[in-house]
């Protein structure tokens, strides 16, 4: 068993100095407009975007390779590339690493100092992940947070934990789960969590397809 601590980049976070573009000013425009005429439920939105809209995306991204040898190759050692060219891009997710789970190797993303986090492929993060026992935690016990996710690893396996910054963000590609070789990539893409692409669970098939 080891424990590495991923990540030698600096660890910059200047989030008051990155700048909006227009289309992303006018979202927000929006949001706030229709959130003020009471049209919106601020709560609501802020889930869709945290567990619907944004890990959708990454969803299908992890999808892909798992049914795409080549593009899984590409999403390795370009992930910034490889995401984008399924158009998903844009502010804080300039810069990807995608890291993969294997039988032997189990990755764990966090951002010790702030919050830093993929939104184009995850959406908004989720508290937990910005919470100081978390942060402080993934580095120093990283089993024992992933047991509290209900994460169990042998004690063979290897745990990388990935530091985040506004430079570099990092997307766990998970484990693709036995018994689903048969399932598309649409089908696949509707069982891979949001979680399971920060590291703390694992990808688990629906309970009637495990039963097949």
């Amino acid at each position: 068993m080891s424990e590495g601590r991923g990540n030698e980049h600096g660890h910059g976070h200047d989030h008051d100095q990155d700048r909006l573009s227009d289309t992303e000013l006018r979202v927000r425009a929006l949001e706030s407009l229709l959130v003020d005429k009471g049209m919106v439920d601020p709560a609501a939105l802020v889930e869709t975007y945290e567990t619907k809209v944004g890990p959708r995306n990454g969803a299908r991204v992890v999808a892909r390779a798992w049914t795409d040898p080549d593009y899984k190759d590409w999403l390795l050692r370009d992930g910034s590339a490889a995401i984008a060219d399924l158009g998903y891009h844009g502010r804080q997710g300039e810069n990807m690493y995608v890291v993969e789970n294997t039988a032997e190797v189990h990755n764990l993303v966090v951002c010790t100092l702030c919050s830093c986090y993929p939104w184009p492929v995850l959406g908004l993060p989720p508290v937990w992940y910005k919470s100081a026992p978390y942060r402080s935690r993934a580095v120093i016990d990283p089993r024992g947070v992933l047991r509290e996710f209900g994460t169990e690893l042998a004690d063979d396996v290897e745990v990388r934990v990935w530091d985040s910054t506004a430079e570099l963000r990092y997307l766990v590609l998970p484990e693709r789960p036995a018994g689903g070789e048969h399932m598309t990539a649409e089908e696949l893409a509707t069982i891979v969590t949001r979680n399971s692409m920060i590291g703390v669970e694992k990808v688990a098939l629906p309970a009637r397809e495990a039963a097949a």
